[in-house]
């Protein structure tokens, strides 16, 4: 009898600490629930309010970054967690609450059946939950149309950050991973590694505390931005 995969869920969380308690408990009661073999880290992408000191108070390993590095950066810190300590699953949650634990079985099981090497919870295939802001929507949209044009992949929810790789994916981007806004510009990374990609529907929440970093008009140039790069990780992986 096969041995369960080992699993490390990483939240990235700045400025959480409203939030980041009751998404590790929620954690803790799936992997009681489902007899998981599950860990949690949390990687304080040095928050500026009690982030920290709620983090200490949890029975979770954590990173506390000494500079700000963007989403990118905090994941990839944790990604490279996940790969040095041989874990055979790395999964994406946030921490503000968005992503139910109660879903991590739905992104986690394709994985452990071999049925992918990439998952991505998407909020768009039965369109349940929370559907995010109309401008961030256009968004996702327009990135829907640029994946498919640059790898021929229709990804639904491609900002969504709620995602599991397996141990292949996690080697990947434990070498690289787009800064700032990863989540669309990782998917071409995948596509053009031939990475098995699977969306599956999950339920998303409004974030539970906080306030998002993504105003309207900062989501026009966060289009631009991811746009470039995007088109940046496409031309520097097609010359290696």
């Amino acid at each position: 009898m096969n041995a369960a995969p080992s699993i490390l869920v990483v939240v990235p969380c700045f400025n959480e600490e409203e939030a980041i308690a009751g998404v590790v408990s929620d954690i803790h009661r799936v992997r009681g629930q489902y007899g998981l073999n599950l860990d949690v880290l949390i990687v304080n992408d040095c928050s500026t309010d009690g982030t920290l000191s709620v983090i200490k108070r949890l029975n979770c390993s954590y990173l506390d970054l000494p500079v700000n590095l963007g989403i990118g950066g905090a994941m990839q810190a944790g990604y490279r967690y996940a790969f040095r300590k041989k874990y055979d699953i790395a999964v994406q949650m946030d921490g503000d609450g968005q992503h139910p634990a109660v879903e991590l079985p739905k992104v986690i099981h394709p994985i452990a059946e071999g049925q992918a090497d990439v998952v991505i919870g998407s909020r768009f295939l039965e369109r349940m939950g929370f559907q995010s802001s109309f401008s961030r929507r256009i968004g996702i949209k327009y990135f829907r149309w640029l994946n498919q044009l640059l790898i021929g992949k229709t990804i639904h929810d491609s900002t969504s950050g709620f995602r599991a790789f397996n141990h292949k994916t996690i080697a990947i981007v434990n070498q690289y991973y787009p800064d700032e806004y990863p989540e669309p510009e990782a998917i071409v990374q995948f596509g053009l590694n031939k990475l098995r990609i699977l969306e599956v529907p999950v339920v998303m929440r409004e974030r539970q505390g906080g306030t998002s970093s993504i105003t309207f008009i900062r989501s026009l140039y966060y289009m631009f931005k991811v746009t470039m790069g995007t088109l940046f990780v496409y031309i520097r992986l097609n010359k290696q």
